[in-house]
């Protein structure tokens, strides 16, 4: 770990919470860091949209900047910033948007501290947000995660519960390294207990058993959380044990907690709502084969989207990501 990385490593103490929804855990992590630390600005596109109101109302103009429709050049900016010492979250809005900003942060985010030996820092949060339902077509409703993940140098963040996110949310911010967040908008409107301390942190890189099991392990990225949940109870009527683990972080992947579930259920199945080829779940088949080949009662399953774009068509889209059934 940099000894520049401004992350507490251990999660907070357990106290208060209270019950609000992802989307205002998002909002409340990032309102909770801007009073803690005065280098933190939030910069995007559509930022009142995406909960920047109430953060603008807290900090003004001067700390909230709305942007024009042009997602390389304020990535850009915000990633200017960072080197020049302050701590930027970027609002790229729709997740399909990041392609616009690729080269700024593959080419510059990513590889800066690299090229330069350590001269630079770029401690920033990309925030975007993906959808699958509500026929946001084929440029509105991608989930490209998986190729950030191909690149060194990122850290990639995609939690299911309120806790979570705002944990993450603050580990992001005070990391630093280049942090990138991908929401699933199905997620936003869930409730959960989310702890009031205001340096309640959670560790990247560390996944979460959200249901212990003894039959299958199964493991959910992100929206897909929904339908293994919904899942792993309709299976209990069948006499079926179902242990599901959230990632939370995509980069690194917690590999130790997936080998430890597999030592005890012998079966794994990846969930997930990106495409097929090259994806999280193909990551996790790989490493799992290579080095817990021995612990597997049966051969690893993986579900996802299939290779073809998002379908406009409500009725296609319906069935188009893994459901329940």
């Amino acid at each position: 770990m940099d000894v520049k990385d401004d992350t507490h490593r251990d999660a907070a103490t357990p106290g208060p919470h209270i019950q609000m929804t992802y989307f205002e855990a998002i909002v409340q992590a990032q309102l909770e860091e801007m009073h803690r630390d005065e280098r933190v600005v939030l910069l995007g596109e559509d930022v009142s949209v995406h909960g920047g109101g109430k953060l603008i109302e807290c900090f003004g103009k001067n700390r909230v900047w709305n942007m024009p429709i042009s997602e390389g050049s304020f990535t850009g900016l915000g990633i200017g910033a960072a080197i020049n010492g302050l701590r930027p979250i970027v609002d790229i809005s729709t997740a399909s948007f990041i392609y616009l900003a690729c080269d700024q942060i593959v080419n510059q985010a990513s590889k800066l501290r690299y090229m330069t030996g350590g001269q630079i820092d770029i401690p920033i949060v990309f925030r975007c947000c993906m959808f699958s339902t509500g026929s946001e077509a084929a440029q509105h409703a991608d989930r490209p995660y998986p190729l950030f993940m191909n690149v060194p140098g990122l850290k990639i963040i995609s939690p299911t519960s309120a806790a979570d996110i705002k944990g993450l949310m603050k580990s992001a911010i005070r990391d630093g390294d280049p942090v990138l967040v991908f929401e699933d908008t199905r997620l936003w409107p869930l409730k959960g207990d989310v702890p009031t301390d205001p340096d309640h942190l959670i560790p990247i890189g560390k996944a979460d058993v959200k249901r212990e099991g003894e039959h299958v392990t199964v493991v959910a990225i992100a929206g897909a959380i929904r339908p293994t949940m919904e899942a792993a109870n309709y299976l209990i009527e069948e006499g079926i044990s179902v242990e599901v683990i959230d990632p939370r972080t995509l980069k690194p992947l917690d590999y130790e907690a997936i080998k430890m579930s597999i030592e005890k259920t012998g079966r794994l199945i990846i969930v997930e709502n990106g495409h097929r080829i090259c994806n999280v779940g193909s990551e996790i088949a790989a490493v799992m084969a290579e080095e817990s080949f021995d612990l597997l009662k049966r051969p690893i399953l993986r579900l996802s989207a299939p290779d073809i774009h998002v379908p406009f068509s409500p009725a296609l889209e319906k069935d188009f990501f893994p459901t329940r059934d």
